[in-house]
């Protein structure tokens, strides 16, 4: 806070001065030497003053969704295999991306051009990128230039919409006392931050770990939408986000994430290795799997160490595939989760890394259309492999290295540097 002195106390220090000065006598006046005095300048004409000008209109020049601190100008040749992908296969994702932007001033440029674009071949399609878009290198905050890839999918297990002996375990709806406080309109700073809880008196406290939700505690009042054979599908369920439960007459249920309480997620994965039950390269899904199956004793600690947990709500079948964070529905192999502290959401990525435990190269363009609770850092993405078994198979084992560029529509300018705490 800036303090300012009173004004009034001024006239008072200023009356003061004034009374504290010691009259002096004054001397006697010597008259000054006659000074001459110069000719008057010719009078000038009367300068006419134009009217003022009309106010220029503004100019919206708007800013990019997220700060740039992580983000170096690039060049189209240092992007590995950019001529050779097939953006044919990424242009149904990126017209999905510029749906769920429409309402974004910062992309209706380019996505009113991408759809005026008729029939695009390839390489209209890659002129169209060139042409409309300014390519930046993602790198860490040690500015290193690779970070962690893995993957995820749209899972299908075995439930009912009934509790019975088969399926007993329960899918949560978001509750009713769950609090999302959203700070953005007072720290638009923090817009990429949401505070979780629930009321206790006129306090939010925090909302219910895993442990209390799948024990009943802490005041937990649920509302299941289905019904699980298998506790630990559910637990993937919740790290994929989205998935189908598969009905006992055959039909699916197509759920997606609809809230989380609030946790921070926890990789049982990575406990396992620290407790040395499983080796490094065998804390995949299957991994994971294969240890329950033989541990059932210790399961329930195992998942309760992580105290994230997602609440889901059901979808319309019709989709084309889950819906992402921004709102539309994830292409298999062609978009990725993204930290939106760093990567603006639904911006093209470009990432080159390489196929699930495999050297071979994969280098493609990608749409940032959806975010994770494990998805942290600025060269950090999750790959999404599609539905079903064969997805699962490759996101399972997808941990590798890769690189990142995103594009951002040209002219848009670096805005001030954030530092969000998450």
């Amino acid at each position: 806070m800036i303090f300012r002195r009173p004004f009034y106390a001024s006239l008072i220090v200023a009356g003061l001065l004034s009374a504290c000065a010691t009259p002096q006598p004054e001397p006697t006046p010597v008259p000054p030497p006659p000074i001459p005095t110069p000719p008057e300048p010719p009078q000038a004409p009367p300068q006419q003053i134009p009217p003022p000008a009309p106010p220029a209109p503004p100019v919206a020049l708007p800013p990019p969704p997220v700060p740039m601190a992580q983000l170096r100008s690039a060049d189209w040749g240092g992007i590995p295999n950019w001529k050779q992908d097939n953006l044919l296969e990424s242009w149904p994702a990126f017209l999905q991306t510029c749906a769920g932007l429409k309402s974004n001033a910062s992309w209706q440029m380019v996505c009113n051009a991408a759809q005026n674009l008729n029939g695009p071949d390839e390489a209209g399609l890659r002129a169209f990128f060139e042409q409309n878009f300014q390519p930046y290198e993602v790198f860490n905050p040690d500015s290193t230039l690779e970070g962690t890839v893995t993957g995820y999918y749209e899972p299908l297990i075995k439930g009912d919409r009934v509790r019975t002996t088969k399926a007993p375990h329960p899918v949560y709806a978001a509750p009713d006392d769950l609090i999302v406080v959203d700070l953005s309109s007072v720290y638009p700073e923090l817009k990429s931050l949401r505070l979780r809880g629930k009321l206790q008196g006129n306090k939010v406290v925090p909302y219910a770990t895993r442990g209390e939700i799948e024990s009943g505690n802490n005041g937990f009042k649920g509302k299941p939408i289905a019904w699980a054979e298998d506790p630990v599908d559910i637990f993937f369920l919740q790290i994929q986000g989205s998935g189908r439960i598969e009905l006992p007459d055959g039909s699916h249920l197509r759920i997606g994430y609809a809230d989380q309480n609030g946790h921070p997620y926890k990789s049982i994965g990575k406990l396992l290795v620290e407790r040395r039950e499983l080796k490094l390269e065998e804390a995949s899904m299957q991994g994971i799997k294969a240890w329950a199956a033989a541990n059932p004793d210790k399961l329930a600690e195992l998942l309760q160490s992580n105290p994230s947990f997602v609440f889901f709500k059901e979808l319309p079948n019709g989709l084309s595939g889950p819906l992402g964070a921004l709102g539309v529905p994830l292409t298999a192999g062609r978009s990725i989760a993204i930290d939106p502290k760093y990567i603006p959401l639904g911006a093209p990525i470009f990432l080159s890394t390489t196929w699930p435990n495999s050297p071979q190269p994969l280098n493609r363009l990608m749409m940032a259309q959806d975010t994770g609770g494990a998805i942290r850092g600025a060269v950090r993405a999750d790959f999404y492999w599609g539905f079903g078994p064969e997805a699962g198979e490759q996101a399972g084992k997808m941990k590798q290295k890769g690189r990142m560029w995103v594009f951002l529509p040209k002219g848009f300018v670096p805005p001030p540097v954030i530092n969000a705490a998450k």
